[in-house]
């Protein structure tokens, strides 16, 4: 059974960085396609990022991308969310999901229904 745990989050000003972390166990981690998501109280949960097992495929919301980047290190079994340039719109609990389905080369979710192990979540608030 795939286990995730974030963690990172925190409340910042705008403008700055922040480092989101989750350590994926009880699967192999290197086989794993994952992704990170996040929801606002009262909206659905919404896609962030993703990166397919080998590393090579990665996608971004458009919202976000130019400012965040997604990351994978294997031998730590953690995936890396680093947020920069935040705004009060990034507030929100970010998850982090793995997909073990056998996929595709190249597939990379980026439905909630891809993904099959979330973690808790991790609340990141960006405010003044």
């Amino acid at each position: 059974q795939v286990q995730l745990v974030e963690s990172g989050g925190g409340l910042v000003q705008p403008g700055v960085s922040l480092r989101l972390s989750c350590e994926v166990s009880g699967h192999s981690f290197s086989s794993l396609n994952l992704g990170w998501f996040r929801r606002v109280p009262g909206k659905e949960r919404e896609f962030v990022a993703a990166i397919d097992w080998t590393g090579g495929y990665i996608y971004y919301a458009p919202s976000v991308k130019g400012r965040f980047t997604i990351a994978r290190v294997n031998p730590k079994n953690t995936v890396y969310l680093q947020m920069n340039s935040l705004k009060p719109e990034d507030t929100a609990i970010y998850y982090c999901a793995a997909d073990a389905a056998p996929r595709d080369y190249g597939f990379v979710g980026r439905n909630p229904d891809d993904y099959d192990a979330w973690g808790q979540g991790t609340q990141v608030t960006v405010s003044s």
